[in-house]
This record gives structure tokens, sequence and C-alpha cells, in this order.
């Protein structure tokens, strides 16, 4: 009886175990990079200038070889294109530009086979001034009357004037009166997005269907556009000057913004459209819901939720690009990086973004050189990487002249003032070759410019300088990097961050009986040597190096001294305790030559001169 009660226990113990593993498992949002696509730069399949759907279905084996597991599209559904998509006049339809609701179909199939997931935009804000529902709700023709956020005028000597000092993000006023209804419209962005009236029950319902509609073909996820600007104050009052000095009366940074902006009302309608995503959801087959919020860390977590009451997967991180700069220094570095993860909520996943369609590449912020370093913290750091198409190439900014000009925000600001907010310079196309427009299209006339710098800058000629070993490329480091972090040191091993100097930061990385890994990155404009092993004296005297950056002049498997890495200004490196890790992680499975030991002072240092005394 003894010997079955033990077979018993063994048992349980070992269901346990599998349950408790169970739960550990993570979802594949927080396994696989997110790639956003901007539709309209990616790639043309029609030859009209424009991208489109099967642009995308064609560069898919591209991100298949890229490694990364979902795409994220930017607005492919029926606009007039006032803000290219993100001005809605059907929810349930693409728009011809980008193709059919076949080739929709069709490029979620082909996607789902090749193993991606795939995450759509959802913009619930506002609609465009050309959806049904606006046109109706200006004729006040029920339910549609109150949709939208109307109110009535203020006189002033007689003079019509807006209900209140409100403004637009893209600047002057918020109201834009309408003619045929009698009142001034709601409008936080563009003239032509009224804002949806999110306190009216009908309208709510119509948003919520909407998702259902999206999750119910298959897709893997929706990113909320603007969550922070869904609900407004009741009462409208007049918002407070913000003392911004730099900023003209009529621009949006010339106000404080208590009630327009981050309303807890927000957090609210997440938590509730969260727990249509768990309809949905299967265990084979888990949606994500991400939001996004330009705001501080404290006005970004709640969108988090509660455990009992749980809210988006990911809310948007855009600490690294609000917070960090080209005048950026190590401790700022880690001050940043501590913010969120000591805000966030307990159990909750983190995510970084360095990049996106609405601010300049990281290669125009920072400079190119330290493109590599951003994206080791990126990839590296406990939590999810969400990546813009081309910043894989470290692609820069393309130059827009005032005649070229297309972002709606930039042309509202005029010609003395755009370039201080256009967004058109990081929306070029995507430069996937040196042939004409970069192999965008074939079209004689691209929508944007394409960068003059293509010819150099391109996705073959980055494979094909790694393919003859000519050089390291952002592109190739960057696979390096994915293929990297997923190993479990990086999907669940601790974090440690270490000053070094005013320029040097330094990230380790470890888990039990796993190697641990270290990333270096020098931040500053002059040759570092730091010694990491007297900030973390569990490390070994030597290190193998696993990814370096493209100005490092170190090698893959090159065996370094901790206490004196050499780092040229803006490079960055990231080593390894254990050679049998980066073979484990198939890193350079085409390397057949045996990796360079290396003397601690290498051959870098004897180049420029230096002796192991100097050092």
């Amino acid at each position: 009886m003894s010997k079955l009660l033990s077979i018993l226990v063994v048992v349980l113990c070992f269901s346990t175990l599998q349950c408790a593993e169970k739960k550990k498992q993570l979802e594949w949002w927080q396994t696989e990079v997110i790639y956003q696509i901007y539709p309209r730069s990616f790639k043309d399949g029609n030859a009209d200038g424009v991208g489109d759907l099967k642009g995308i279905v064609e560069k898919l084996p591209y991100l298949k070889q890229l490694g990364v597991g979902c795409i994220w599209l930017s607005p492919i559904l029926k606009s007039p294109m006032a803000d290219f998509g993100y001005d809605v006049s059907n929810f349930r339809e693409i728009d011809p530009i980008f193709g059919t609701m076949n080739d929709f179909d069709r490029l979620l199939r082909k996607a789902h086979l090749m193993g991606f997931k795939v995450v759509m935009d959802y913009v619930p804000n506002h609609t465009s001034n050309q959806h049904e529902w606006f046109e109706k709700s200006a004729k006040r023709i029920p339910p549609y009357t109150e949709y939208y956020v109307w109110k009535d005028a203020k006189y002033i000597n007689g003079k019509r004037e807006p209900p209140n000092n409100w403004l637009s993000s893209f600047g002057k006023s918020a109201w834009e009166w309408n003619e045929e209804r009698g009142q001034y419209y709601l409008h936080q962005f563009a003239v032509q997005q009224p804002d949806i009236n999110f306190r009216n029950a009908v309208v709510y319902e119509e948003m919520k269907n909407n998702i259902i509609f999206w999750l119910s073909k298959g897709i893997d996820g929706l990113r909320i556009d603007s969550a922070n600007f869904l609900i407004e104050d009741e009462q409208f009052l007049d918002e407070p000057p913000s003392g911004d000095t730099f900023a003209l009366p009529d621009e949006y940074l010339s106000l404080k913004h208590p009630y327009t902006l981050d309303r807890p009302e927000n957090v609210e309608i997440i938590k509730d459209w969260r727990k249509i995503f768990d309809q949905y959801s299967t265990k084979q087959k888990p949606k994500v819901m991400i939001t996004e919020a330009y705001s501080n860390v404290k006005n970004i977590v709640p969108f988090y939720g509660t455990e009992a009451e749980p809210g988006a997967h990911l809310p948007f991180n855009f600490l690294m690009i609000i917070e960090v700069g080209r005048e950026s220094n190590a401790q700022m570095l880690r001050d940043m990086i501590s913010s969120w993860y000591d805000n966030a909520p307990r159990g909750s996943w983190a995510n970084w973004v360095i990049g996106n369609h609405d601010n300049p590449r990281p290669a125009t912020r920072y400079g190119h050189f330290l493109v590599d370093g951003l994206h080791m913290l990126q990839m590296l750091l406990p939590g999810t990487a969400i990546v813009y198409n081309g910043d894989e190439l470290g692609m820069e900014d393309t130059l827009i002249r005032w005649d070229e000009t297309k972002d709606p925000k930039a042309l509202t600001a005029g010609k003395l003032r755009y370039h201080l907010v256009s967004r058109d310079g990081c929306r070029t196309p995507m430069q996937w070759d040196d042939s004409i427009n970069a192999g965008f299209t074939t079209y004689l006339q691209p929508w944007l410019p394409v960068n003059p710098g293509y010819f150099k800058v391109n996705v073959k000629h980055e494979l094909l300088r790694n393919s003859f070993d000519l050089n390291i490329t952002h592109l190739n480091i960057f696979r390096d990097l994915v293929k990297l972090r997923r190993n479990i040191v990086f999907q669940r091993g601790d974090m440690n961050m270490y000053v070094l100097s005013e320029w040097v930061f330094a990230l380790t990385r470890s888990y039990p009986d796993h190697a641990t890994f270290v990333v270096l990155i020098n931040l500053g404009s002059e040759i570092a040597i730091p010694n990491i092993i007297d900030q973390r004296p569990s490390l070994p005297e030597y290190m193998s190096v696993v990814v370096p950056s493209v100005n490092s002049n170190y090698k893959h498997g090159e065996i370094v001294s901790t206490r004196k890495v050499f780092l040229r200004p803006k490079a960055s490196v990231v080593l390894t305790t254990s050679e049998e890790e980066v073979e484990a992680a198939n890193i350079h499975p085409n390397t057949d030559e045996k990796k360079e030991k290396r003397h601690p002072v290498s051959s870098l240092f004897e180049k420029l001169g230096y002796s192991e005394t100097e050092l």
C-alpha cells in the first residue's frame, strides 16, 4: 500500500511540475520580435508608386530570413488618406490603394503558413469626416446624432468662437465649425478626423463590434492607436498654459492637457476591450492587445490593468524615443530603463520601441554608429522588441522639401516650421536594392522620394557584403540579435545594469546553469576601455564576443579581457562566458573556420600602438 502511495505521490509531483511548467510557458508575443510595416512604403506590388498588400506578400521570405515572428500592419482600412489611413471611412473594408479583402486574406493565410503572427492597427479615437457615421451625425439622423463630440459655439461681441481653448495635436484649434449641423465638432488630430463620442453607448458598441470583426477573421491582435485620447472631460473646461516659451500660442505644446489626454476613463475602456481579446483567444491561438500612448511612464503603465481586471498585454514603451537622445549618458540610460521596471505592475511584461513611423529614425536621432548598440538593448533587455521596417538596415531620414511634403501635421505647421514636425522623412520607401527607386517600385515617382543613399544602404547590399565577409552589417547584426534573444537567458534570465563611466553602459543577463552575457555600449565620442569585472567580480577574466557592432573592429568568437574591453566611440559589443552558447544559438552556421583565440591585448590594440603595460 505504501509503495502504491509513493507512486501516486511521484505522479502527483510530476503532474504538479508539469502544470507549473505550463504556467511558465511564454506567449508568442513575449518571445517573438514584432516588426512594424508601414504599407505605403514597404513594397509596391502593382507599380503605382504606393506600397500594398501584394508587395508585403512578396517580401514575406525576407521577413522569414530576418527572423521576426510577427508583422504589425499600419492602417490599411478604407480611407480618404487625409492622414494616410489614420482617418478611417470604413472599419471593415480594405482601401483599394492597398488591395482588396481577398488580398488581405491571402496575406493572412500565407503569413500564418510561414509561421508569422499578424497584428493590425485599430484607430478608435476618430474616423474620417467622410465616414457614413459622420455624414449622418452632421444631419442629426438617429442613432448617429451623438456619435461624435459636438458643442455649441461661444459668441464674444457677436463673433462666433470655439467652445473652449482646446488645441489639436496637429496644431491650431481642436474645434471645427460644421455649417450643416450648426455646431463645432472636436478633432484632436487633423480637421478631417472628428473625435468619436465614447460616452455614447451605441457608438461604443459599434467600436467593440469592429474589434470582434477582425479577431473573427483570424488576425492575432490589434494595436489600439492613441489610446490616451479616447475620453475628454465632460465639463469642457479650458486647458491651462504649459509655460513652454518655445511653443507658439496655437501649438499643442503651449497647453497642458488634463482634460483631453491621459484620462483614467481610457484605461477602463481598454480593460473592457481586453475581455473581447480573451474571449477570442485559445490556448493554441492567443490574441494580443497593444496600446499606443505617448506619455510619461506613470500614465502608460496603468494600461496594463490589474490581475483582477487585465488591460493591454503590451502598452507601448516609448521611453527610448522620448527620454533618450544624443546628449544621454550612461546614467541617464540606466535611469530610463529602471523607470519602466520600477513603475510597471508586478508580473507585467515589458517592451522596447526605438523607432516607428511617427519619429525620426534611430540612425538619424542618435547617429549611424550607435544603431547596433540600441538594437542590442532593445533585443536583449527583458521584454518584447518592436521594430520599424528599415531600422534593421540603419536607414536614415530623408530630407523632404516643402513642395514634396505630404504629412498633414507638417502642412498644418506651414512652410516656416514644417521641418520641425514632419514625419515624412522616416516614412520614405524601404530600400531593397540599388536599382531604380531602391527596388521599392518600378513607377517613376514613388509617393515619397527614396533616400538618395539607397545605392549603399539597402537589403541586397548588406546581405552581399556579409556573404563575402567584406564587413559585418547592421542587417547581419540585427539577425544575430534576433536569434540570440531566443536563448533562455534572454527570455527568462535576470538583468543587472552598470554605469562603468560617464559614457559606458553595461547590461548583464544570466540564468542558472547557463552562460552569462554582457552588453557594453560606449555612448561617448572618445575611445573607452571599461573594466566590467570590477563591477561584477563573478565574471571570468576572459569572455567571447557574440555580437560586435559594425564599428567595434571585433570578430565573432574573439576572446577579450573583461578588465580591458576596447570600445571605439559609439561602439558596442555582446560578450558571453561560453562559446558553446554561441554555437547553440546557431549565430553563424555557415562559418567553417575555427574561431581565432586572441591574447587579452588583441591585435586591435596592437594596431593602435598600445602595449600591455599602457593598457
